[in-house]
């Protein structure tokens, strides 16, 4: 089943997702290899497809797991879970209608 992973950033977090990005790739570059992976990307703190030290306010990633809770552990274990980038993480299931 597919999950959504809604992710918010940690206010001031900008160097901490720099540090933890190539790590934080690297786990979705496995799912997309592994035809799993739907969508990821961050969403910028401003309106611009380049936010500079403006940074980002979270992450959005649509990935098929197991079960909900496979999903929910794939997510503790984000690098910027562990590197304190993410304030708040949210798993839901998702059903993708369109395209």
């Amino acid at each position: 089943m597919l999950y959504a992973f809604i992710a918010e950033d940690k206010a001031n977090s900008l160097t901490l997702r720099l540090n933890a990005r190539p790590a934080h790739l690297a786990r979705l570059t496995t799912l997309k290899e592994q035809g799993r992976l739907i969508l990821a990307g961050p969403h910028p703190a401003i309106d611009s497809e380049d936010p500079a030290q403006a940074g980002f306010s979270g992450s959005l990633i649509v990935a098929e797991f197991n079960s909900l809770a496979d999903a929910e552990l794939w997510a503790s274990e984000d690098p910027y879970t562990k590197q304190g980038v993410y304030e708040k993480v949210t798993v839901k299931p998702f059903k993708k209608v369109l395209p």
